[in-house]
């Protein structure tokens, strides 16, 4: 029997669900889930702010907990029952079109993505992985409340800094401090960058020099300092921003990579692409070795996220306060 945190209409409150598991598959594992964080994607599927919601919904897809079963094709060797894991995003890919057979298995149209699963989410007892590579055992240096953010966020922009090939050498912005955008800036000091953080207030320059920043900027008035400087910025945050101005502050050949959702239709000028040769991009995550080698690299260099955690039974609680960013850095339910 699995209990689940469910909502049954756009923003409604959280009542427990309860369903039997069917059969479990060849290729797939059970995790009794210790520890899930709260994102805002999460929030999105509650609100049904993208409109693909189906009720009720479970959401949840940073999950963290301990292998209970594994399919009779699951690699022993690499999981086995007891196991502390993290079921993140994705829990499943087909691995048979072009971009799984090309290593490339987050752009399978056919991915498991397990916060758009309806009533499977992983706000619950257990979760399920489709796939036995989407569930990653986690280094012990990583506490599991401290774990779980990394499973979305952490891979989000992780993901977007070698795969677009980010050196140690770089100059690097990045443009919100908050969930994501505190795992990036500590992900990019200790790649080497020199990394500068940029947010609408003052009100954490502090958090963001603890997190490894050298240098702040507040966005209201001071992009235009620091035009031509960086050779990446990572945008972080689900808003819609001046994107002319950050086009400016790039290098030539520089790149705009935006992991944060904007509300709006995105409107640039052209000429400051091409004039530099600079260029705008997008990030999600990443696949299963990208997150196995984040897990390695965060707990080889202490990354950590910053979590405020709370009883399953306080869903609400959580999702109100991911819901009006009141969070610092990642809300995490414990089960």
């Amino acid at each position: 029997m699995v209990l689940a945190y469910a909502v049954e209409e756009a923003g409604g409150p959280v009542h427990v669900l309860d369903y039997e598991s069917e059969p479990l598959g060849a290729l797939e594992v059970d995790v009794a889930v210790t520890h899930c964080g709260v994102c805002q994607t999460d929030v999105a599927m509650v609100d049904n702010e993208h409109g693909i919601s189906r009720y009720p919904v479970v959401a949840g897809h940073e999950a963290v907990g301990v292998v209970t079963a594994v399919g009779s094709a699951v690699d022993r060797t690499r999981l086995a029952v007891g196991q502390r894991v993290g079921v993140g995003a994705t829990a499943g890919a087909c691995f048979a079109c072009e971009w799984c057979l090309s290593g490339r298995q987050h752009l399978c149209p056919d991915k498991d993505d397990t916060v758009l699963r309806g009533d499977r989410g992983a706000f619950a007892t257990h979760v399920r992985a489709s796939d036995w590579r989407y569930v990653h055992p986690l280094p012990a240096a990583l506490s599991s409340e401290h774990a779980a953010p990394l499973l979305c966020a952490g891979i989000t922009v992780f993901s977007a800094l070698t795969r677009y090939g980010v050196r140690p050498t770089d100059r690097v912005a990045v443009v919100g401090v908050g969930g994501l955008g505190h795992l990036a800036i500590q992900f990019l000091a200790k790649w080497g960058c020199h990394v500068t953080a940029i947010s609408s207030t003052s009100a954490k320059a502090d958090d963001s020099r603890r997190f490894g920043a050298h240098e702040f900027v507040v966005a209201n008035g001071g992009l235009e300092h620091v035009a031509g400087s960086y050779d990446f910025i990572l945008s972080t945050v689900p808003a819609d921003l001046p994107w002319d101005a950050y086009l400016a502050a790039l290098r030539p050949h520089g790149t705009l990579c935006m992991v944060g959702v904007p509300k709006g239709p995105l409107t640039i000028q052209a000429v400051d692409l091409l004039v530099a040769e600079k260029s705008l991009a997008g990030g999600i995550v990443g696949t299963p070795m990208d997150t196995r080698r984040m897990l390695d690299f965060a707990a080889r260099h202490g990354i950590r996220a910053d979590v405020e955690t709370f009883p399953a039974e306080r869903l609400d609680e959580a999702l109100d306060h991911v819901r009006h960013g009141r969070s610092r850095y990642r809300a995490v339910l414990e089960f």
